[in-house]
């Protein structure tokens, strides 16, 4: 028996999900000492996992079936990208995922509840955090570079289509859900705003919120990489707004506004109706590339739902607006996908370093933290 913990690397169960941890970072934990298997990825497109199950018997993986993980052997690490379907049998063994409950967002407490009942431990692999308190690793550039190329596709979108919403992810991707590379989708957003550059007379102007960031940066990166001249992005971060509180003006006066920043603390709202409901508008996509939808305190309160591939946007209804243009909102909790294997070797190489330290997580400083702060959020659940 080997003297490291057992992973199972999971299939994920989120429709349109494609990212996985690489194999590359597999091989790594295997020639570490680790044993890890692998559940075969779903045959289903809507599934299947961007990298091929041969890529990670090529690394040394043992293939397992998909779906297997509520059965793993007691001790194994149960690995994977987005949160499991919510059932109510109590989970035994320990979970390396995004869970998305810390925030307290609709239905935390049940999947809390469910480590909880069954004496394991959550790591979310968004609270990962090195000494300075800064994320190990993260999709953020990928999220908001895939989440600006969905802005401009919209907002060309809406000027040859008015009245009509953007469609599916798949109808521009050959029916993937998903581009091969970023040369690809580059090329293609490239294509859409100069289509809407000849139908508006100019190029679109873009707002980036969060513009020092991972995500800020991927958002202004694909903004210069589709045509954007640099006077048309406005780049924003806390030097903007430490002694402004919004809502702000010049959020409306720009045609795509990104929301980049990550929500710590209850603030006021950067955009509301009486400030989108003003004559002289611009602004027709808002992307939400931090999805606090369900957050009591999203700062962006003008829609309430999370969008998808299916159904990239969500239209707003602005409360006695005095202007004509739509004003359309994007708000896709998992935007890398878009981008599934540039987004997952990137992430996987930047918890590598973590991921050789699972053997020792309860003294691995890292793990150590990440465990604590389970416990916190465990004891916040209302007593029945």
């Amino acid at each position: 028996m080997s003297p490291y913990n057992s992973i199972l690397l999971r299939a994920e169960q989120k429709p349109l999900e494609h990212r996985s941890f690489s194999p590359a970072v597999i091989k790594t934990l295997i020639e570490a000492g680790y044993p890890v298997s692998v559940e075969r990825s779903p045959s289903h497109p809507d599934f299947k996992r961007i990298f091929e199950d041969s890529e990670y018997e090529a690394a040394g993986a043992t293939l397992v079936p998909s779906g297997v993980w509520p059965k793993a052997e007691p001790g194994t690490l149960i690995m994977g990208l987005k949160e499991i379907p919510e059932e109510d049998f109590a989970l035994t063994n320990d979970h390396l995922t995004f869970a998305h409950c810390y925030k307290k967002q609709a239905g935390w407490d049940k999947v809390l509840g469910r480590f909880a009942a069954g004496d394991s431990t959550l790591y979310d692999l968004e609270f990962l955090v090195d000494k300075l308190g800064r994320r190990v690793s993260a999709f953020g550039y990928h999220a908001g570079f895939t989440g600006a190329a969905l802005g401009a596709k919209t907002w060309a979108w809406q000027l040859a289509n008015p009245g009509k919403k953007l469609p599916s992810v798949g109808s521009f991707t050959d029916g993937k859900g998903y581009y091969l590379n970023e040369d690809e989708l580059v090329q293609q957003i490239r294509k859409d705003v100069e289509a809407g550059e000849k139908l508006l007379g100019r190029k679109p102007t873009a707002m980036v919120l969060g513009a020092l960031g991972r995500c800020g940066k991927g958002a202004c990166d694909l903004f210069v990489k589709a045509g954007l001249p640099e006077e048309n992005i406005t780049r924003w971060d806390l030097a903007e707004t430490k002694d402004r509180n919004g809502p702000y003006e010049e959020i409306a006066q720009h045609d795509i506004f990104l929301n980049a920043i990550y929500l710590s603390k209850p603030i006021p709202p950067f955009v509301n109706d009486e400030l989108l409901a003003k004559p002289g508008r611009k602004l027709s996509i808002v992307v939400d590339v931090s999805c606090d939808t369900t957050n009591p305190h999203n700062p962006i309160p003008i829609y309430n739902i999370n969008t998808t591939f299916d159904d990239p946007t969500v239209p707003v209804e602005v409360k006695d607006d005095k202007n004509t243009a739509p004003l359309s909102v994007i708000s896709i909790d998992h935007l890398p996908s878009m981008l599934p294997r540039e987004a997952s070797e990137s992430f996987s190489e930047g918890l590598k370093e973590s991921l050789l330290l699972l053997n020792d997580r309860k003294s691995a400083r890292v793990w150590v933290d990440a465990e604590k702060l389970f416990k916190e959020k465990v004891a916040e659940i209302p007593s029945q």
